[in-house]
């Protein structure tokens, strides 16, 4: 396997990271902002009020994503084999 290789699949892997880590981050990441935006008209200061939401639309988002996430790290790990075996044979 030569440095270009490794490269390759480093990148695979940050981008494969970044396709399954991106829904779940950025439902969370909307939730809060409309949650702060809420406090801030509000004043109201709770903290449970800005952890329990973002949790429960973690969890949704996970659990509507889960069938791509489980076919992006299919897709990495038969791409990582592939290269093992090319690898081995060359």
């Amino acid at each position: 396997m030569t440095e270009g290789d490794v490269l390759d699949l480093v990148q695979s892997a940050m981008w494969t990271t970044i396709l399954v880590a991106g829904p779940v981050v950025g439902a969370s990441m909307a939730v809060g902002v409309a949650i702060a935006f809420f406090q801030a008209l509000t004043q109201i200061q709770e903290a449970t009020l800005t952890f329990v939401p973002k949790l429960l639309v973690a969890f949704a988002v996970f659990a509507l994503t889960a069938s791509f996430i489980g076919s992006q790290f299919q897709i990495f790990t038969q791409e990582v084999y592939a290269r093992i075996e090319h690898g081995y044979r060359g």
